[in-house]
Formats: structure tokens, sequence, C-alpha cells
């Protein structure tokens, strides 16, 4: 069977993070032949496979939707493609092979988002919101299959949409998570060592709405009132414009840490290599994530497997991935933030929560999750066949 995957999207954040994951196991795949699209600027990124074949093509963002549409359905014919896999949550209207979408963006279904936006007076970005998501709906019927990264998700979906969509959790590979040894760049290191002794909080995230930095920073004071001023929260972005991929803009949440006198508090690292991710995990006392809306949460799992407990908004998506391994918070509320930030950092609450996060952590498997994949993908080929032979 021959695999061809969109991954044209796939430029940084849970993109980038699927492909990575996935592309090992489908190269030692028996029988398995798969190209894979990608924008130029991952360069390097992947190593070289005997059975994957790397195209790259330079498509900027709003060329996109003409390139996929127009282009790329010609270039799937002449790859001899037997299945086309959409990654980027957008599907190929007319695609000349069976198609899976893969559905993993939750802002265009979400009333809490389009709300920010407004309230934020972005009010291009909330018409390009609106577009995208009549694209993205449109998207699930053209499929021939959509799938979602968690039950939660695939649920609101299939209400969103009024097809179905097929629930197929992300996985987790912990070898693979800490395998290399390099060290932290020295200034990360050096920033991460300034804090010792203080109660370590960490997000990982580029800067976006949705994730909810806000909400977090309104926790700080409070949490400085209640634990002392050693604390410190870990931040993998840069509060600045600029300096973080994609167009969301951090002025409001620069403005805030002034205003709220916790500049002192909070620690940006800047964007950490993948590679090393696992050490600044290693690092953290709590990991925090306010996210208003979310698909599957790739933190939450790291965090989970370097024994790290959880404080996690109380959204559907959070409780089917972590259960009993977080404690849970409303997701607009700094004081019940700050709360649950110091129930964790009892001895007795944490140690339950990094045991229950170990045995969740077990459950994510991205070896499971390409093999369910590829069961999908030839029973679409089977189903492509069989009226093909009966017509004979």
């Amino acid at each position: 069977m021959h695999l061809f995957i969109n991954a044209l999207a796939a430029t940084a954040g849970g993109g980038l993070t699927y492909i990575r994951n996935i592309i090992p196991h489908l190269a030692v795949a028996p029988g398995l032949q798969v190209t894979v699209l990608l924008g130029t600027s991952l360069g390097k990124e992947f190593q070289s496979f005997d059975s994957v074949q790397f195209v790259r093509r330079d498509v900027g963002t709003f060329r996109r939707f003409w390139y996929e549409q127009w282009e790329m359905p010609g270039m799937i014919e002449s790859s001899g493609a037997d299945v086309l896999l959409s990654a980027g949550n957008f599907a190929l209207r007319k695609s000349p092979v069976p198609q899976i979408l893969l559905s993993r963006n939750s802002i265009y279904i979400s009333p809490d988002y389009s709300r920010d936006l407004r309230t934020r007076h972005e009010y291009r970005a909330w018409l390009d919101l609106r577009l995208r998501s009549i694209f993205a709906k449109k998207s699930i019927h053209w499929a021939d299959v959509t799938v979602a990264p968690s039950r939660a998700f695939a649920t609101e979906l299939s209400r969103w949409s009024g097809a179905e969509v097929r629930a197929i959790h992300h996985g987790f590979d912990k070898t693979v998570f800490t395998q290399d040894p390099a060290p932290l760049d020295s200034e990360v290191a050096a920033k991460i060592a300034a804090a010792r002794g203080c109660l370590k909080l960490l997000f990982v995230s580029h800067y976006n709405y949705y994730r909810n930095f806000e909400t977090l920073l309104r926790a700080l004071p409070i949490l400085r009132e209640r634990a002392g001023p050693a604390v410190r929260l870990f931040l993998t972005c840069h509060l600045e414009t600029g300096k973080n991929p994609g167009a969301y803009c951090p002025d409001m949440a620069r403005e805030l840490v002034r205003q709220l006198d916790v500049s002192h508090m909070v620690v940006e690292l800047g964007t950490v290599p993948y590679r090393n991710l696992h050490r600044v995990y290693g690092s953290a006392d709590v990991y925090v994530s306010p996210a208003y809306t979310e698909t599957f949460a790739h933190p939450l799992v790291e965090a989970m497997a370097s024994r790290v407990p959880v404080a996690a908004s109380d959204i559907t998506v959070h409780r089917e991935i972590c259960g009993d391994a977080a404690l849970y918070f409303e997701r607009f509320s700094p004081e019940a933030l700050a709360e649950t930030i110091m129930r964790i950092a009892g001895a007795e609450t944490r140690s339950r929560m990094v045991a229950e996060g170990l045995r969740r952590v077990e459950e994510f498997s991205w070896k499971v999750h390409v093999d369910q994949i590829l069961d999908l993908a030839r029973e679409l080929v089977n189903s492509k066949a069989q009226p093909q032979a009966n017509a004979r």
C-alpha cells in the first residue's frame, strides 16, 4: 500500500509533533510505501528512510488552499498513492484516492475562542476564523473518514458537523522523548538553575490565545500571597511580538505581567527544541495547562511521563487524557487555579498523582496509533477495490 501524507500545515506545535512521531513507525511498517509532502521550512528535520519519500514545497499560508485543491491531486496521482492522509485539518474536495482527514484544531468550533477574538478586537482574525470554520466543516464531509485525537473532540466534531467522526488517540513514546543526551542550552539551564528552591511551575506552549495565558498570569499574585515570593512560572515562549510562531499578539499578556507586578515570577525560556524538552519537564514541580479548548494536549502526557503532577483546566479533553492523574480547575478562574496548585504541592497528593500519571502514560502509544490509521487505510482501499471487482 502507498500512503500519501499532506503535512504542509505541520510547521510547529502539535502538527509537527504528530508528523515527527509517526514517520519512524510508518517507515518500518511491512509492505508500506510513504510519500510525505512538507513545507521547505522544516529543512532537515526528518532523517531519511528507504520506504519514505519526502517532497518539500515552499507554499505560504495564503497560497496553501489553492495549492492543495488544484495542484496536489495531480501530484497524488503521479505518485501512485492508494490513500491520502490529510494531516492539516482541511481535506481535498476531490481527492483522486480515498482520503482520511485528521482534524485536530478545536478553535474552529470553540465559542470561547470566537468570543476571545472579539474581546481583543481582532475582527480580521475573527472573520478569518469564520471562513476557516466553514472550510473545516465542509472538509469533514469531503473526506471518506475523519479522525480526531480524542473521544471528547470526536464527539464535539460530530455534533458540530453532523457527520461521523472516529476517535484514535495520539500516542507517546517515552524512549524517543528522553533519548537525547544533549544538555540544555546554557542560557535556558541558567534560568532554571536560578529558580532553585522555588516552587517551579511549567507551561509548554507557543503563545496563543486559546491556551489562556492570561488566567495563568492572574493566578501568580494569589500564589505569591499563599506560597510566598518563591514561585516561578517557566514559559517555553516569549511574551514579545515577533518572537513566537504564528500571528498571535502577546502584548496583552506582557502588559498584564507589568500590571500585576509579577515580572520576577515569569521566566521566559523561549522555544526549547523537542529533543531537550524532557529536561525542562524534569526541573518542574507542577505542570499547568489553563487552555480553554483542546483536542489532545501532548504536553500533559509528556509531563506525566516526566513524573510531574498536572493542574489542568476542567475541560473534557483534559479529563480524558489525564483521568485521576491531574487536579482540575474552572478554566477562567485564577483563584481556582492557584488553589489547585497549592493542593498539588502537598507531598501526599503529589506522590499519588505521579504514580497515576505513569500508569496513564502507558495507555498512549504511537505504534498503536499508526497501526489503527493503517488499518483504516486498508479498509478504505479494500472498500474501493470491492465495487471494481464486482463490476468486472
